[in-house]
C-alpha cells in the first residue's frame, strides 16, 4: 500500500530527543525527513553515550531512515542554500528556544509569507509566549512544574526520578506528531499551512486528570504517594519478593483483588483493606517475601488477579509476546555494520514502512545529493 505520507518532505531542525522521535514518526509513515545539523557535531545526541559505531546508540534508534544535512545556519549564504528544500517541504520541526529560528531568517511569520502550505512546529517546554518561555529546563524541570511530581516522588528522604521521559516523549514528540497530522489534514481545501506551537508542560496536565478532578472536585489534592494509582492503597503497590524483585500488585477492582488474596493466602480479616489499609499492606509485603520473584509468576500465571513479576528491560526485549507482535522486526544500521532492532514507535503496521533494516545518517552525508 502507498504510505500515509509518502511524498511528503520534512525538515528535521531539532536535537536529542523529542523532536526526532517526532520526526522518526513521520519518516515510519513515508515522509522524507531530512535533518539539518550543525557542523561540526551536528545533532548532540550523536556524542552521547554508548557510542556505537561512528555516533551515539541513541541517535541511531532515533534517526533511523532520514537524511542529514550540514549547514551552518549563521552564515546567509549557507543558509540560502536550503531555499529549493524549504520551498518544496511540507513540514519544519524545529526545537530552539523562542526567537532563534526567528534571529535566523527562518521564523513562522518570514517562511510562511514564502512558503504558504508549510506547516510550522515549534517544540519547546513552555511555549511561545507566557513568562517562563525563555527559561531552559529538561524533562525533570516540566514534570516539577506541573505537580507531576508531587503525587510520586518516592520517600522524600530517598527520592525516585521517574524512570521514563514523560514530558520529552509524550508530552513532546507524541503530541508534535499527532498534530502535524492534524495539521496536513487542515490543509487541505485550503492549501495554506499553520503554526504548531508545542509546549510540553501544557501536554503533561491530561496525566493528571484523577489529581485534578480530586483537588478541583472535593478541595484535597492528592500528596505524594497517597492516592490510588500511586501506591496509596495495598490493592496498587509494588511488592518485593524474597529475593529482592519486585511484583507488580494492580488487583484495583474486587474480583481481582479477591482472587490475589485467595492465591496468596491472605488472612480474611486483612483482605477487607478498608479498615486497615497499612495493616492490609504489611500483611501482603509479608506473604510476598516469602516467595521468590519467579515462584509467584508461576502462582499468578493464568489467574485473573492484576499480578505479575516486574520484568527487566533486557527480558522485556526477549518476551515471547512481544516478540510475537513482531515489535522488534526491523532494524537500524550503521556505516560500520553493526545492527540493532529498530526502536519500536507508535505508528501501527498498516501505516508504516514494512520491516527492514534501514541506516542512521552520517553528518552531512546527504548534503550536496540534497543542495546540489
Amino acid at each position: 500500500m502507498t504510505l500515509p505520507l509518502a511524498g511528503m518532505l520534512v525538515l528535521d531542525f531539532t536535537t536529542l530527543l523529542p523532536g526526532p522521535l517526532a520526526t522518526l514518526m513521520l519518516a515510519e509513515a513515508g515522509a522524507e525527513v531530512v535533518k539539518i545539523e550543525r557542523p561540526p557535531i551536528g545533532d548532540e545526541m550523536r556524542i552521547y553515550a554508548p557510542a556505537w559505531g561512528a555516533d551515539s546508540v541513541n541517535f541511531a534508534l532515533l534517526n533511523r531512515g532520514k537524511a542529514s544535512v550540514a549547514l551552518d545556519l549563521k552564515d546567509p549564504a549557507r543558509r540560502a542554500r536550503l531555499d529549493p528544500l524549504l520551498a518544496r517541504a511540507d513540514v519544519l520541526v524545529e526545537q530552539f528556544r523562542p526567537g532563534v529560528m526567528d534571529r535566523l531568517g527562518l521564523g513562522w511569520e518570514a517562511l510562511s509569507a514564502r512558503y504558504p502550505k508549510l506547516i510550522y512546529c515549534s517544540i519547546t517546554g513552555y511555549g511561545q509566549d507566557g513568562p517562563k518561555r525563555d527559561v531552559a529546563g529538561h524533562d525533570l524541570n516540566y514534570i516539577g512544574d506541573t505537580g507531576v511530581l508531587s503525587v510520586s516522588s518516592g520517600d522524600p528522604a530517598h527520592p525516585t526520578v521517574p524512570p521514563v521521559l514523560a514530558a520529552d516523549i509524550a508530552a513532546g514528540a507524541y503530541p508534535a506528531f499527532m498534530n502535524i497530522l492534524l495539521a496536513l489534514l487542515a490543509r487541505g481545501p485550503s492549501g495554506r499551512g499553520s503554526r504548531l506551537d508545542v509546549a510540553m508542560t501544557d501536554h503533561l496536565f491530561p496525566f493528571l486528570y484523577w489529581a485534578i478532578g480530586a483537588g478541583l472536585g472535593t478541595g484535597r489534592f492528592p500528596g505524594n504517594g497517597d492516592s490510588l494509582t500511586t501506591g496509596g492503597g495495598p490493592r496498587y503497590r509494588l511488592y518485593p519478593a524474597a529475593d529482592g524483585r519486585l511484583i507488580a500488585v494492580a488487583a484495583i477492582e474486587q474480583r481481582f483483588w479477591d482472587r490475589f488474596c485467595a492465591l496468596i493466602g491472605l488472612d480474611p480479616a486483612l483482605a477487607d483493606d478498608a479498615r486497615d489499609p497499612a495493616a492490609t499492606i504489611a500483611g501482603v509485603a509479608a506473604i510476598l517475601r516469602t516467595r521468590s520473584a519467579a515462584a509467584w509468576g508461576a502462582v499468578f500465571m493464568g489467574e485473573d488477579c492484576c499480578c505479575s513479576v516486574v520484568a527487566t528491560v533486557e527480558e522485556a526485549l526477549a518476551g515471547p509476546h512481544f516478540r510475537a507482535r513482531g515489535l522488534f522486526a526491523g532494524g537500524v544500521t550503521n556505516a560500520a555494520g553493526q545492527r540493532l532492532p529498530a526502536l519500536p514507535v507508535p505508528v501501527l503496521p498498516a501505516f508504516r514502512q514494512p520491516a527492514g533494516d534501514v541506516a542512521a545518517p552520517g553528518l552531512g552525508e546527504h548534503t550536496e545529493t540534497l543542495l546540489g
